[in-house]
């Protein structure tokens, strides 16, 4: 399968210094608000966002949540593996996600601490890379969250030994029915199961740009957590 004539030249936006953040954080947020719709844009941009929409309820495609990233970890010997995760949080102490520790990228961030993450937003032709090291989230923040998902989705959490190969969907559909009678009433926050929170030591920010000369800009945090803004070259 050839895949050579598959372009798209990126003309929606352009990023420049002076309209960065100090923070990478709070540049994210931005983004991220425009990302989910809640920021204020141009009215070309909703034009643009909303045509896209269209198109895709059209053909029955759903865009990818806002919130979905690109985990890349590495176990103790430096293989490496990805996979798609939901954000729930992001604040001064870095992003956060959730997940049973005994899962195969459990395990790694147990051997190997280190993660990256990217978000991709195609409609608005933008992606953000983020790496740093990673550390569990205090069980009282996890217990919280737990307590807030889907009644279906906590029992999920307990029934799935994440990674872990079973001989078919019946296992796992008789393993959810037998805890959904086991926990009638309230559901405990299983003790392999919780967040992580990565802690940004660079955030680049990339915007598409017509023939190829795309928009970068690195925030490298310094020693003294001051941030480093650098424009990269595409």
């Amino acid at each position: 399968m050839n895949l050579g004539d598959f372009r798209e030249d990126y003309q929606r936006d352009a990023l420049q210094r002076e309209g960065l953040a100090t923070d990478p954080l709070a540049q994210f947020e931005t983004w991220f608000r425009q990302a989910a719709g809640e920021k204020e844009q141009s009215r070309w941009r909703k034009i643009g966002i909303a045509l896209y929409k269209l198109w895709g309820a059209i053909c029955n495609h759903r865009p990818a949540d806002c919130n979905a990233m690109t985990l890349a970890t590495a176990d103790k010997d430096g293989k490496p593996s990805a996979r798609t995760v939901l954000l729930k949080c992001v604040d001064q102490r870095g992003f956060i996600f959730f997940t049973n520790y005994d899962s195969r990228k459990g395990r790694e961030l147990a051997e190997n601490g280190r993660a990256a993450l990217t978000f991709f937003w195609s409609e608005l032709e933008r992606q953000v890379c983020v790496a740093g090291p990673v550390v569990k989230l205090p069980v009282a923040e996890a217990e919280a969250y737990f307590k807030s998902r889907p009644r279906g989705s906590r029992i999920g959490a307990w029934a799935s030994q994440q990674s872990e190969a079973i001989p078919d969907r019946a296992v796992l559909e008789a393993k959810w029915r037998e805890l959904e009678t086991k926990f009638p009433g309230e559901i405990p926050l299983p003790p392999n199961w919780g967040g992580f929170i990565l802690q940004p030591e660079r955030i680049e920010f990339w915007q598409g740009r017509p023939s190829r000369l795309h928009d970068r800009f690195c925030y490298t945090r310094q020693a003294d957590g001051a941030w480093q803004i650098e424009r990269l070259s595409p």
